[in-house]
């Protein structure tokens, strides 16, 4: 009997925010500002923002108030799912 495959931190969409910001980092060597997350995604940016007060509210990602670009993940990179 295999062990129970323990259920994601994180809705389907959350994951793509959070592999998105992920992959931004990694490629450019700073967080993507809002304005980044909304062209990738195709939303509005009170819906990025909503977003990531959620991400960050949960504690999946940490931000420093009136700092840009401050979005820090705080999940390991391995648990993200593929970027679409």
């Amino acid at each position: 009997m295999s062990a129970p495959v323990p259920s994601p931190l994180f809705t389907s969409k959350q994951g793509q925010y959070l592999a998105f910001i992920y992959a931004y980092t990694r490629v450019l060597g700073r967080p993507p500002a809002e304005a980044d997350i909304q062209r990738y995604f195709e939303v509005t940016p009170p819906t990025v923002h909503q977003m990531l007060i959620t991400l960050q509210r949960i504690g999946l990602i940490r931000r420093k108030p009136g700092v840009a670009r401050s979005i820090e993940l705080l999940v390991p990179p391995e648990s993200l799912p593929v970027l679409r």
